[in-house]
């Protein structure tokens, strides 16, 4: 076992203090993508990449890359990085632990005088939330020249500015980014490590510091979708004649459960939620038939051929429950993300490499999308590696034993290195 020279996990602690310092929102923090928050993140990490020596770029839509150059710079690089942006009073250490351990890895190495043959860099990536932004992986497909010149006019969900106004505030080159240039080459890539914390409880309860991830779900997603019914009285309309739209959405929640239990019994992997419900408080009563109810569903797995199956399930039984009930359900915008399965072979280095920090660790899916989707879907070797999280994420109670981390950078660490 190797220990990390202290002032790099002192350096990582003093950042993750000073992120939840200067972006706390009560309950919690919040770093908007292309807003404050995500701005002051940045300027941090970008003056704690300069004071190590790297050298700093910004690609067109604004995603910060600082690099340690290695002995043969005509080598494919290293890449590791994740997000720093957040959701609404969310946690502290979701996404900014994989850019501040890509630091502390940097800092490891400069502090043991080690220079790699290839080049390290450390991608500070903008605006993963899609909850700010309703479009997955937005920096990181821009980074690529992927991103689609439609999604620079999406809206941001609090300022109700586009996306390209956002990026032009900033000084970054939306025309650019709408032409589809690319910053990011996958042929000069060696490898991208994104670690994140974990956002469920399996690695706390296995006891276990750090999951190495086997594959990312995707997803499709529909935000601002409406079951439209009749209003009536509630006690004048008799139940034949109703068209009540929250009995129908009920009906439809239990049809997709059905479909839910249907899959785990098959061993397929997916999840479903409704995480948005309610009726127009405009034109809701105590004593109405309810005409209307709006909803949003995110449907996810790491199979391509499940999330059809899930649709199309979804689209029969709104046929059924429109006839049944006498209702319309108008669906929206169909949004979604790729699933993506991860490099086998570097995973498997990975894993040596924490067995020989003497770092236990277990091999598990990702429910939750994650940049690495994007860089695994271009045909980079990628790893995404999970670090142990006491109380979930996207919530203010997100937790992360410092020693958890500090046994993640070894790994990286040595992984990278060896």
């Amino acid at each position: 076992m190797s220990a990390l020279p202290a002032a790099a996990i002192a350096l990582a602690g003093r950042l993750f203090e000073e992120l939840r310092l200067h972006t706390t929102d009560e309950p919690g923090i919040t770093r908007a993508a292309y807003g404050e928050g995500e701005e002051f993140a940045h300027a941090l990490v970008r003056r704690a990449g300069l004071e190590l020596g790297l050298h700093e770029a910004v690609d067109v839509a604004g995603n910060l890359y600082l690099t340690l150059p290695g002995e043969d710079p005509a080598l494919p690089g290293w890449i590791i990085g994740s997000h720093i942006d957040s959701v609404p009073h969310g946690g502290n250490f979701d996404g900014a632990a994989g850019v501040l351990a890509g630091l502390a890895v940097v800092a490891a190495l400069r502090e043991e005088g080690r220079r790699l043959a290839r080049d390290l860099t450390v991608m500070v990536i903008r605006a993963e939330e899609s909850t700010w932004f309703p479009v997955s992986y937005l920096g990181s497909r821009a980074a690529f020249g992927l991103l689609p010149a439609e999604a620079l006019e999406t809206r941001r969900a609090d300022t109700g500015r586009t996306l390209r106004e956002h990026m032009e505030a900033l000084g970054f080159d939306a025309e650019a980014v709408a032409r589809g240039e690319a910053h990011l080459d996958p042929a000069r890539i060696h490898g991208f490590v994104e670690l994140h914390i974990e956002q469920g409880p399996v690695l706390e309860r296995e006891d276990a510091a750090l999951g190495l991830v086997t594959g990312i779900a995707g997803s499709f997603r529909y935000r601002k979708a409406r079951c439209l019914g009749s209003y009536g009285h509630s006690g004048a309309v008799p139940r034949a004649y109703r068209q009540d739209a929250v009995v129908a959405f009920a009906d439809l929640v239990a049809a997709l459960e059905t479909t839910w239990d249907g899959l785990e019994r098959e061993g397929a992997r997916a999840t479903i939620t409704f995480g948005e419900v309610g009726t127009d408080p405009a034109q809701h009563a105590f004593s109405k038939v309810p005409g209307e109810i709006g909803f949003c569903l995110d449907v996810r797995s790491e199979s391509p051929a499940v999330l059809e199956r899930i649709h199309g399930e979804l689209m029969a039984q709104a046929a059924v429950i429109e006839q049944r009930r006498g209702v319309r359900f108008d669906f929206g915008e169909k949004t979604g993300s790729t699933p993506a399965i991860l490099d086998a072979s570097l995973r498997a280095r990975f894993a040596a490499s924490a067995a020989r920090e003497g770092v236990r660790a277990v091999e598990m899916p990702s429910g939750a999308g994650h940049d690495t989707s994007v860089f695994a879907n271009r045909g980079v070797s990628s790893a995404l590696l999970f670090v142990r999280n006491q109380n979930g994420s996207h919530n203010p109670q997100e937790d992360m034993r410092l020693a958890d981390f500090a046994e993640a950078v070894r790994v990286i660490r040595r992984a990278i290195a060896g």
